[in-house]
């Protein structure tokens, strides 16, 4: 009889040291596919290297990526986010779109359950529809297009044309750009999502003959208008101001030099001196054979915000109070420096002004000319009324 109840014992011991083992389960959903699908590699990627620094582990938890492509619809990334809460997935991150981000978080937060976003999403979400279980590690949608209305003010444009794809995160870009800008701003230009050509447009700008633009497009759409706008020859003549993921590291080696003298915001670049951020660029071209972009940063940013809150938690995600207090605190080492949770658990942070230039090694990337923004709040954080 003893010896069966100290099997049994033992049983239930090694039972319990299995389930410790079990690596915590994170829902990774993320744009892999269409022209914009190098976005989601470069944010998967990042979070993977900081994953395999840890040697499979972030805050000393054995983690697991489970990764789905969303194909940039918000129905294919519901679907996923659905499936994986029934699963019993608590914690999620990587979408890159707002509006794929507007079907996800709902869900997830619905069960009680994580998403810490590498990117950032509707507007709506950092004001009224805030939520205790939902942060944000990268920036608030109007920062980087709030930034280029204080860079076009200090780089002395006066009247400027402003152009966006036509949904949330193009309406909030331009919203934030005519919020701190104070010239004319001669013209609003919404395109479409996946818009290739921009001949049209761009006859529009030689027209109304602006002293600059400003212009959000991501991915391949970006790559594209920065192209035309260049064979155009505008490129000479209107200056262009665009947030830095309009011209990231991947789109520069895409446009060639069409890009050059362009100007860019951001929280972040290449450039950027500090030991740590100059030790992830290394680690990433070493690991991948290319130069990160603000995207795989961001995402790196992320793993090691959530390393903090798994580690506090014992990588017991049930614990939530635990790993909420924890990724409250935001007690990690920020690529970029500077980094603190806003009221709304969106980041306080600084921004830059930046010039794409040739470096010593006749390449282009963005140049830090200087800080332009200190200690950036969003401004929606003051409709976020935030349960405990």
């Amino acid at each position: 009889m003893l010896n069966k109840l100290y099997l049994s014992a033992m049983t239930c011991v090694l039972a319990g040291a299995a389930a410790a083992a079990e690596p915590v389960k994170i829902g990774f959903i993320t744009t892999l596919s269409t022209p914009a699908g190098y976005i989601g590699e470069d944010l998967r990627d990042g979070f993977l290297l900081a994953v395999k620094q840890g040697g499979g582990k972030l805050g000393g938890i054995p983690v697991e990526l489970v990764v789905e492509d969303d194909g940039l619809k918000p129905a294919n990334a519901k679907q996923a986010a659905d499936r994986l809460v029934q699963s019993g997935v608590r914690l999620y991150t990587g979408v890159n779109f707002s509006n794929v981000l507007a079907a996800v978080v709902p869900s997830v937060t619905k069960a009680g359950y994580f998403y810490v976003s590498a990117n950032p999403g509707p507007s709506i979400f950092a004001g009224e529809k805030c939520d205790p279980n939902y942060f944000v590690a990268s920036y608030q949608n109007d920062a980087y297009h709030t930034a280029g209305g204080v860079a076009a003010n200090e780089l002395g444009f006066k009247r400027v044309v402003a152009l966006a794809p036509n949904y949330q995160a193009g309406r909030d870009a331009i919203a934030g750009f005519k919020r701190t800008f104070k010239g004319e701003l001669l013209a609003e230009v919404y395109t479409k999502l996946d818009q290739s050509d921009f001949s049209v447009e761009i006859a529009r700008i030689r027209s109304l003959a602006p002293d600059a633009i400003y212009q959000f497009h991501p991915g391949g759409a970006g790559i594209n208008f920065a192209k035309q706008y260049g064979n155009a020859g505008l490129g000479k003549s209107i200056p262009m101001v665009m947030p830095g993921f309009s011209m990231d590291a991947r789109m520069l080696s895409a446009t060639g030099s069409a890009s050059e003298g362009f100007y860019t915001t951001g929280i972040w670049s290449v450039a950027m001196d500090n030991p740590a951020s100059q030790k992830f660029v290394q680690d990433f071209k070493s690991a991948y054979g290319r130069i990160p972009t603000d995207y795989a940063m961001q995402a790196y940013d992320t793993a090691q915000w959530i390393a903090s809150g798994l580690k506090a938690a014992g990588g017991d995600l049930a614990k939530a109070d635990a790993f909420r207090t924890a990724l409250r605190k935001a007690d990690f080492q920020s690529l970029r420096g500077k980094f603190a949770l806003n009221t709304n658990q969106h980041p306080i942070q600084d921004l830059y002004l930046m010039r794409i230039e040739k470096g010593a090694d006749g390449e282009l990337a963005p140049k830090v000319v200087r800080k332009i923004v200190s200690d950036d709040r969003d401004s929606y954080a003051a409709n976020c009324k935030m349960p405990s």
